[in-house]
């Protein structure tokens, strides 16, 4: 099941899922987000929406699940409950409970991996 979802502080809709997804699952503000992404980021001399950098600031802090050949919406199905920050090809969304959380839905989209947020 998909619900809109766009938290961004000045209803604008651009390339910030990164920060939308993390801020959902982790009950902080979209601005404490791009705040502690932005300072971490720039001592990794990264861009806090590339690849790299996210997929090891999740590893970091949370276990990571791959399933390559699974929708997002099989996910969320297979996981009714729990939160978990989902990736896909240049994509980052948030499902809790088995509702994906996004600005557009990715039900179809094949995902990467998960990660389960505590």
């Amino acid at each position: 099941m998909y619900k809109y979802y766009n938290n961004n502080p000045h209803n604008r809709h651009i390339d910030d899922c990164t920060l939308r997804a993390l801020s959902l699952l982790t009950n902080r503000s979209w601005n404490e987000v791009y705040e502690e992404l932005s300072y971490l980021a720039n001592q990794d001399s990264l861009m806090m929406d590339s690849v790299v950098f996210i997929e090891d600031y999740l590893d970091d802090r949370y276990p990571r699940e791959c399933h390559y050949s699974k929708t997002i919406g099989e996910f969320a199905n297979e996981y009714p409950y729990g939160k978990y920050a989902v990736t896909t090809n240049g994509h980052i969304t948030a499902i809790i409970d088995g509702i994906i959380y996004d600005t557009f839905d990715p039900s179809n989209r094949i995902m990467r991996c998960a990660w389960k947020i505590k």
